[in-house]
């Protein structure tokens, strides 16, 4: 479902109560939305190489995949999926794409906690550190009967 928000930004929302499988079904819907809105704009208008807009896009599906199960493994399962592309700043190029702001939300009061340096050699865990690398903002937002974790990704910007 797609739903304005001011300023010419755009939101699309998924729930995902009891369904499963949580993260191949979120991807989807967040490539979707992504190739809907055209995010992160055209090669011609960003400067983005192919490679760049794909590896744009890749990265997101990633967050997006770890937020996911860090709700499914540590937060009893994935409720709602929300995305939102936020208005392009005026003063880029017309055609260039917003930032986009993905929320997962879940049941669990419980904050989602960095695993301690010295677990790093063990398998899983280290969804937090992507999400530390990748987005430009991440954190969490309390609500009634659970929370959101949300990340922030700014529309890329070419390399040269």
């Amino acid at each position: 479902m797609n739903e304005p928000t001011g300023s010419g930004g755009r939101t699309r929302r998924l729930g995902l109560y009891g369904a499963a499988p949580a993260v191949g079904r979120c991807r989807d819907f967040c490539r979707s939305a992504l190739e809907e809105w055209g995010w992160p704009g055209p090669g011609d208008v960003t400067g983005l190489t192919d490679e760049e807009r794909d590896a744009a896009i890749e990265d997101v599906l990633l967050l997006v995949s770890e937020a996911v199960t860090n709700a499914a493994m540590h937060a009893g399962g994935v409720t709602e999926l929300v995305l939102r592309l936020g208005p392009a700043d005026p003063h880029a190029p017309a055609g260039r794409a917003g930032d986009l702001r993905v929320e997962v939300g879940d049941a669990s009061p419980v904050l989602p906690q960095m695993r301690p340096r010295t677990a790093l050699g063990l398998p899983g865990g280290h969804g937090l550190m992507v999400m530390n690398r990748l987005a430009r903002s991440w954190g969490v937002t309390p609500r009634e009967g659970g929370k959101s974790v949300w990340f922030e990704v700014a529309a890329p910007v070419p390399a040269r």
